[in-house]
């Protein structure tokens, strides 16, 4: 594993999980990949680091984000990663691969709430761009 915290406490709506990623995202240098794990609640069970890249890509590995997902019988995930250049528009591979995810999760029952994006200052939403 590349980093794992478990939590205890609650993410309500996008704003929460912004609160929590926005300090280890917001102006990095180097794009990560990480998922936060909601159950039934929507309380936090997990939180986990699965990429680290060189530059402005990573490599998402899927079947350990969803096996994870199943061990922890996670309800809801919100997925975030980081642009270091600090353009906020997802890019194709970023809609394509939240695509794939949120169709491999609906297919576990388990929902994506969002997919967030970092820049240097400020960060972008899925959902409020319509595009989850």
């Amino acid at each position: 594993m590349l980093g794992s915290t478990i939590y205890n406490g609650e993410i309500a709506g996008t704003e929460a999980a912004v609160a929590l990623l926005g300090p280890v995202l917001l102006g990095l240098d180097h794009e990560q990949f990480h998922v936060l794990h909601l159950g039934r609640t929507l309380g936090l069970i997990g939180h986990e680091i699965y990429a680290i890249g060189e530059g402005g890509h990573v490599d998402i590995p899927l079947r350990r984000l969803f096996r994870d997902a199943l061990t922890l019988e996670s309800r809801a995930l919100v997925i975030a990663h980081n642009h270091p250049g600090g353009d906020l528009q997802p890019s194709l591979a970023d809609k394509m691969e939240t695509r794939r995810i949120v169709d491999i999760a609906r297919q576990l029952d388990i929902r994506v709430l969002d997919h967030l994006i970092f820049g240097r200052t400020d960060w972008a939403s899925f959902r409020k761009l319509g595009l989850i």
